[in-house]
């Protein structure tokens, strides 16, 4: 019997040395932005649409600002707009991504925490976010059915994070390059 138990602990050993399984997609995918907490990037506008002419010459900064164990909130400021925070949470049964848009005074906007949850499994360095019901409702409340279809995205890789916004007719997508982090910038409006 001992020999049974000594073979046993040894087996016991060696599974524990063995390498873990690789994470969840969105897991590990958390894990990544979550790694930039406390740092701040500087981006360019990837896409040319001249609804987005105003950013095209802004300084565009993304901060990983504030993490916990199930959000993540990244401010991203606009020239000196600082009214715009992308907040990933995570839910039961993936990822979910919310824009909360602040006035200088803190106070909400009449367009804020719309957004989505992740529909698949994703990839560890890209997931999709289609619009919710909530912001469906929010949009067309507001006069804006064509962003109904709104699928967003967010990219991470060692040297890139994007967010990308896409619908028909439509295709904004902004890059910060992770491999040199820069001053953080205030906090933006509406933070305590």
């Amino acid at each position: 019997m001992t020999r049974f138990f000594q073979a046993a602990a040894v087996s016991a050993l060696i599974a524990g040395c063995a390498s873990a399984p690789p994470a969840p997609p969105q897991e590990a995918f958390f894990a990544a932005v979550r790694a930039h907490c406390g740092n701040a990037y500087a981006g360019r506008l990837v896409t040319g649409e001249a609804a987005d002419a105003d950013m095209a010459g802004a300084s565009l900064v993304m901060e990983v600002r504030a993490c916990s164990d199930d959000e993540i909130r990244i401010p991203f400021h606009v020239g000196e707009d600082r009214s715009r925070t992308w907040v990933l949470t995570r839910t039961a049964d993936g990822l979910r991504l919310k824009h909360d848009h602040r006035h200088e005074d803190g106070s909400e906007d009449t367009l804020t925490q719309y957004g989505g949850d992740t529909a698949s499994a994703g990839t560890p360095s890209r997931q999709e976010f289609p619009a919710d019901q909530f912001s469906k409702d929010l949009f067309l409340r507001e006069g804006r059915a064509v962003s109904v279809v709104n699928v967003w995205a967010v990219e991470i890789d060692a040297a890139r994070f994007a967010y990308e916004l896409r619908r028909p007719n439509r295709h904004f997508r902004v890059e910060f390059d992770l491999t040199a982090p820069v001053a953080n910038p205030p906090p933006p409006w509406g933070a305590d």
